[in-house]
C-alpha cells in the first residue's frame, strides 16, 4: 500500500503502523450494538446450571456481572479501542436444554463518537468465559461457540444487521 492509497482498516496509518483512530470530528450519536455466542456442555453440567446447585453459587448471575464489568473495561483489553462512556449493558441469558448450551446476549448503548461493538462482543465473551471458569471443576470440555455481532446501529456508517 502506498502513501496515496487510503488505507480501509482504520488502525493502519498510511504508513501501516498501528494508531488509535481520532474521532474527535464525528458527532455524536445514540450508537448501539447486539453480540451473542453460546457455551455447550455435558447434559450433567448443563443441569447444575439449571439448578442453581453449582458450588460456586449462582453461575448465570455471576456471568451477567462479569459480562457488564468487562463491557465498562473493554478499552483496557483491547489496546485501540477507545475508552467510552456506556449508557446501558443488558446482559440476556437463554438455557437450552435440548442443546445443553447456555446461550447469551449483550446489547451495549452509548451515545457517543464511536460505536459499541468491541463492548458488547467483549462483554460475550467474558460472561461465557465467567461460565467456563464457575463449572470448569467438573466440565473442562465445555466449548464456546457462534460469538458474533447481530447488529449495530448509529454513527456514519448507519444500521447493520448479520
Amino acid at each position: 500500500m502506498t502513501a496515496n492509497t487510503p488505507n480501509p482498516l482504520t488502525h493502519f496509518d498510511a504508513d501501516g503502523q498501528a494508531h488509535m483512530v481520532d474521532v474527535g470530528a464525528k458527532a455524536e450519536t445514540r450508537r448501539v450494538a447486539v453480540a451473542s455466542g453460546r457455551i455447550l456442555m455435558r447434559p450433567d453440567t448443563f443441569a447444575m446450571i439449571e439448578s442453581g446447585t453449582a458450588k460456586k453459587g449462582d453461575v448465570i448471575g455471576i456471568a451477567r456481572i462479569a459480562a457488564i464489568q468487562a463491557s465498562k473495561r473493554t478499552s483496557e483489553l483491547i489496546p485501540l479501542c477507545h475508552p467510552i462512556p456506556l449508557t446501558r449493558v443488558a446482559v440476556e441469558f437463554a438455557l437450552d436444554k435440548a442443546e445443553s448450551a447456555v446461550h447469551c446476549t449483550v446489547t451495549a448503548e452509548t451515545v457517543g463518537r464511536t460505536g459499541v461493538e468491541m463492548e458488547a462482543l467483549t462483554a460475550v465473551n467474558v460472561a461465557l468465559l465467567t461460565i467456563y471458569d464457575m463449572c470448569k471443576a467438573v466440565d473442562r470440555g465445555m466449548r464456546m461457540d457462534g460469538i458474533q455481532l447481530l447488529e449495530k446501529l448509529g454513527g456514519k456508517s448507519g444500521h447493520w444487521k448479520a
